[in-house]
């Protein structure tokens, strides 16, 4: 059997369906989806400026950008699991043990052990999340939620129960990475320009895209398919752990209830940003403007409906996660009748 026998789908449109231009219904959906989140980010940005003075203040900015940089980083590596088709419901409790590493570390060995520690334990733990969804082929969904679980044990049995609370010595060096709002919103902002180019501009990216999209297909073409997968979720846990650690440095201790449900809220900035739950297709810049959309959300419920709690607020996230999701399905309809 030819090589070429193996790869039917691979082979060329006939000249006149190659050339013909995409129809308009089909065009206006793939930009509505890959530039609907900063349209929309830009629209909530002018409309919370011109119904609330408090809202364009720097104060209010700063608190918005500042206190919640670091949780951003989940959404980041969240963005290269979900293009490939995965989940990962483990990084918040990834988090939440980061942060408890990184206290623990700068609490007995300084600012060198309270980066390294949370870094190799988060890249330890995405590996073996990575090697049980690539090489045993086992369901992402049920990996990652013993992940989360797991990794929500480990930090119990660390803390007794969470009885010990690990501080960051008040003079420590590892402090000054979660300073006021340019240190964690430049470190933030370099991560996620990092993740762009590592995703448009690498073979790497290429592969995660071409994962989501058909993974057969990525078979057939030799890509490493396998080694991506377990990459991706070394990426993710590690960012989560990296993002425990700094907000511990912020902190001055290792919260140990800390990150309950963050999970879900990655995966609502990574959606709402553009990226598709069945994968390949998606991008960084999406992300960035999806975890802004739901920041800004946040920011106007805590000033106009405070009085409702957080339970208000989960309602509006659910809400309009589902609505967009809608959306997606519908343009991913209208693209794929065109």
């Amino acid at each position: 059997m030819t090589p070429s026998a193996l790869r039917p789908a691979t082979l060329p449109r006939p000249a006149s369906d190659a050339a013909r231009p995409a129809a308009l219904p089909e065009r206006l959906a793939s930009h509505i989806q890959r530039r609907g989140a900063p349209a929309v980010l830009v629209l909530m940005v002018a409309l919370a400026s011109a119904t609330s003075s408090t809202f364009p203040t720097w104060s209010n900015i700063s608190s918005i950008l500042g206190n919640n940089a670091f949780v951003w980083l989940l959404a980041l590596g969240m963005t290269f699991v979900i293009l490939t088709g995965g989940i990962d419901l483990s990084v918040g409790s990834v988090y939440a043990l980061g942060g408890v590493l990184g206290a623990y570390g700068a609490h007995t060995g300084g600012t060198w052990l309270a980066v390294v520690l949370p870094l190799a334990v988060g890249a330890l733990w995405g590996t073996a999340q990575g090697l049980l969804v690539a090489r045993a082929r086992m369901a992402p969904f049920i990996v990652t939620l013993a992940g989360l679980l797991g990794a929500r044990g480990l930090l119990q049995a660390l803390t007794n129960e969470g009885a010990t609370t690990y501080l960051v010595p008040a003079d420590a060096a590892f402090r000054r990475l979660g300073d006021g709002t340019w240190v964690p919103v430049l470190l933030v902002s370099a991560l996620f320009g990092s993740g762009a180019l590592l995703l448009t501009r690498t073979r790497f990216g290429a592969t995660v895209t071409a994962l989501g999209g058909n993974e057969n297909a990525a078979t057939l073409m030799g890509l490493p398919v396998a080694r991506t997968k377990v990459l991706v979720y070394v990426l993710s846990a590690t960012l989560a752990a990296t993002a425990g650690a700094l907000g511990s440095a912020r902190l001055g201790s290792g919260v140990t209830t800390i990150g309950v449900g963050y999970e879900l809220t990655a995966i609502a900035s990574v959606v709402i940003g553009g990226t598709l739950l069945t994968g390949g297709s998606g991008s960084i810049g999406g992300t960035a403007s999806g975890v802004l959309v739901l920041a800004v959300i946040h920011n106007l419920i805590d000033h106009y409906f405070s009085q409702y709690g957080s339970a208000f607020t989960d309602t509006v996230n659910g809400a309009f996660l589902a609505a967009v999701v809608l959306v997606q399905t519908l343009l991913s309809r209208t693209r794929q009748t065109d």
